[in-house]
């Protein structure tokens, strides 16, 4: 990045950290800067050379802010939010539900001078979404916020649009989206690895990627992301709503997604008595397997939905979709089944912004009716055994997947070699296993067979941490099993 933009970030920044001093966390900051910034570079697009018709209405746009200052400043920013709120298409994603956290006028007129004060249009689109992308980044880093859990490590993402390999004409589905990270990944794969004409790049921007996310500022957040990037037009190609609710008849070519983790709906209710509860939601749809609570193995049949026949997936998924029985072994049956299930990356720990919890990738083509099963090896690499990562100190890097890449042989992953981390699984073997669990590991731990290898202690306690946590979250899963029946 470049060092005006660089600059542009830090100042940024710094001032967030002058808000934080009131109460606005890194979320709400992040959040104001998106209606902002909005404003202003449709501001920008009415002037030449773009002389583009606004298409924010008169008396709500960014010239009716800069003519106020104090109370009035405050009010009439309420106004805005609110009314841009009912508005249709993007704008109306955006400004949905939206609120002004910045309660202080003063500081927001000094938020409003520093936006002013940079000609956003102008500025290359990879600057502009790097800013954007460098303040996503630090707002789920902000772990007590919870926002991390959203954000997918960019290394990652990268790494497994590599070897999805994406072309120009196919249909980029993320129905759990976040703040947009696989869409924007793929969007920059497509932009880069191919010379793609005119046809293409109108297809890419407005029809090829389709996501979609259940919280609302999620979501703002992603649009505007992939708007910084000059994705979308005047609809939004992300859109609010439960993706689990139903069948939403689409199909795509593609899937890339990282469900939210937690078993549990994130939908709340309130009880009789006034007191807000986590809802237990089970989905009744006629196109899954199973009828389950269980979010992730809810989220891995919603996703074998929405492919087209030879579509494909990869999908973040914790461990307990690999093991848990009862509704988890009907899933894994059925989509060894029905699915070329071919790869399986072990996710090490330390990825996440969410403690206590172990993931994988899992790849998979959808595939016509047929009484064969179509999984003929699952070929699963160990990225977990004898590799640590934190999320400041250690965190993983783009070079640290180069070799699952390799492996992964995209160019003809019927041409496989196996390695050390590197192993195939026939379907009659992976039958075999009780409840045809695929949590499978071959590799031995070196910190158990040497005392001097041990790990770092901050390693140690993080994995202790991560643990007890994962403990837990399982028993309190047990607890509301328990007390639901």
């Amino acid at each position: 990045m470049a060092n005006e933009s660089a600059a542009i970030v830090q100042k940024l920044w710094n001032y967030c950290n002058v808000l934080r001093d009131d109460g606005v966390s890194y979320g709400d900051y992040v959040e104001q800067l998106t209606y902002l910034l909005f404003l202003k570079m449709a501001d920008e697009q009415t002037r030449p050379p773009f002389n583009k018709p606004s298409g924010i209405p008169q008396g709500l746009d960014w010239q009716s802010l800069l003519k106020k200052d104090g109370d009035a400043l405050e009010v009439h920013y309420r106004h805005i939010l609110e009314s841009l709120g009912r508005e249709k298409g993007m704008l109306g994603i955006i400004f949905r539900k939206s609120q002004n956290r910045i309660q202080d006028p003063a500081k927001l007129r000094r938020l409003i001078e520093l936006i002013n004060e940079e000609t956003w249009v102008g500025l290359d689109i990879d600057v502009k979404g790097a800013i954007y992308e460098g303040l996503i980044q630090k707002n789920a880093e902000d772990i007590k916020s919870g926002a991390g859990q959203y954000f997918t490590p960019r290394p990652l993402i990268k790494a497994i649009v590599a070897v999805m390999k994406p072309q120009p004409d196919t249909t980029i589905c993320d129905p759990a989206c976040g703040t947009g990270g696989f869409l924007l990944a793929a969007h920059d794969y497509l932009s880069n690895n191919y010379q793609l004409d005119k046809d293409q790049k109108t297809f890419l921007k407005l029809s090829a990627l389709k996501g979609k996310d259940i919280v609302d500022n999620v979501v703002r957040l992603c649009v505007m992301n992939l708007y910084l990037h000059g994705i979308g037009g005047d609809e939004s190609p992300v859109e609010v709503g439960d993706s689990l609710v139903a069948d939403p008849g689409d199909r795509y070519d593609m899937v890339l997604t990282n469900p939210p983790f937690g078993k549990k709906s994130s939908i709340t209710i309130v009880n009789a008595e006034g007191k807000a509860d986590r809802e237990s939601m089970i989905y009744e749809r006629q196109d899954f397997w199973a009828t389950t609570s269980n979010k992730q193995l809810n989220f891995v049949q919603h996703v074998k939905t929405l492919l087209k026949i030879n579509g494909k997936v990869a999908i973040v998924a914790p461990d307990n979709v690999l093991f848990e029985g009862g509704a988890g072994e009907t899933v894994r049956r059925k989509l060894l089944h029905e699915c070329d299930v071919h790869t399986l990356l072990r996710l090490p720990t330390g990825l996440f912004y969410a403690q206590g919890v172990n993931a994988n990738v899992l790849f998979f083509d959808r595939k016509p009716a047929s009484e064969k099963p179509w999984t003929e090896k699952l070929w699963i690499y160990d990225l977990r055994t004898n590799m640590n990562f934190t999320l400041k100190t250690s965190p993983m890097q783009y070079e640290d997947l180069e070799d699952f890449v390799c492996c992964y042989n995209a160019e003809n992953r019927f041409n496989r070699q196996e390695s050390e981390r590197f192993r195939a699984f026939s379907y009659n073997e992976l039958m075999q296993r009780d409840k045809v669990s695929l949590d499978i590991f071959w590799l031995k731990d070196e910190s158990l067979e040497d005392s001097e290898n041990l790990p770092a202690p901050d390693l140690i306690a993080r994995d202790i941490t991560d643990n007890l946590e994962s403990a837990l979250e399982q028993f309190r899963s047990i607890y509301e099993d328990l007390v639901e029946k």
